[in-house]
């Protein structure tokens, strides 16, 4: 059964259907579906176990997200899809998160996830260790023959600095995925979607995926730390700084694991590269403190 197929066969609809391909997604098959006189997006994939995406996880961290007013809500659930509510608005781009006050909004969007999502989770919750993800696609890497497999022992260090560099860290629920496609504008409002990756860690991961995901400058990362912590001394900043060159180094393998494994029409090879970017910027600035 095609993607197309397990959309239109799902149980919710009232009658005949016109689905459209969603475009963006890069784990997932994504459709926006007509019927009748409403819409709906339909998000096809199964458990993802080299990603460590399980949807009963995604599932439950949409439920929450929509009763704390973050994200759209679910209409419906079926092993391999998830319908959920059409919101008519703007995807963010990186340049449009670099505005104040759009970044702004998006913080305080991450800042109710980690705050108000774990008053309306119910059920299992998984745990989001950005160290572990790293050490687990390294082995899947390996395994796999990749392309990469020569330089993960020098990246594997590097993390292991990285992870001494984080140190102890507070615990909250995260999104975990903050490319700047997952937040939404209405005109209104923005939203966060996409919660495969949602669970347990610690806050400094978000913020530190969102500066390096939309490339903001220093300045920006200062202000979004103050607005988050309310305070900001040099321990926390370089502690902050590991955790964006973490989450860069993440993304960067999360690619590579992708190249290897993923069978969507998506150029991994270039992500990969730059992605690659992304975390030499974040090292180079830790390095420099």
């Amino acid at each position: 059964m095609t993607p197309l197929d397990k959309v239109k066969s799902l149980s919710c609809w009232r009658g005949p259907v016109r689905a459209v391909p969603l475009g963006g997604g890069i784990t997932n098959v994504n459709f926006v579906v007509q019927d009748g006189a409403d819409r709906a997006v339909v998000r096809i994939g199964d458990d993802i176990p080299v990603h460590h995406i399980l949807r009963f996880n995604e599932l439950a961290a949409s439920k929450a997200a929509y009763a704390a007013g973050i994200s759209p809500a679910v209409l419906h659930h079926e092993p391999g899809a998830l319908v959920i509510d059409y919101i008519d608005g703007r995807t963010m781009t990186a340049a449009d998160l670099r505005d104040d006050g759009l970044l702004d909004q998006a913080l305080s969007l991450v800042k109710r996830v980690h705050r108000d999502i774990p008053r309306h989770l119910h059920g299992p919750s998984l745990t989001f260790w950005v160290f572990h993800v790293i050490r687990d696609y390294a082995r899947s890497l390996q395994a796999g023959g990749s392309l990469h497999s020569a330089a993960l022992p020098d990246l594997l260090a590097e993390a292991a600095e990285l992870e001494r560099a984080v140190g102890q860290i507070d615990m909250v629920f995260g999104h975990n995925d903050l490319l700047p496609a997952n937040f939404m504008h209405d005109g209104a409002r923005m939203w966060l979607v996409d919660w495969d990756y949602a669970g347990w860690g610690s806050p400094l991961f978000d913020l530190g995926g969102l500066a390096a995901n939309c490339a903001l400058s220093q300045h920006q990362e200062e202000r979004m730390l103050m607005g988050y912590f309310g305070a900001l001394d040099a321990a926390l900043w370089r502690r902050y700084l590991a955790m964006k060159a973490a989450a860069a180094l993440r993304e960067m393998l999360w690619s590579m694991v992708s190249e290897l494994h993923s069978e969507l029409d998506f150029d991994y090879a270039a992500y990969t590269a730059t992605t690659h970017s992304t975390y030499r910027l974040a090292q180079d600035a830790l390095r420099h403190v």
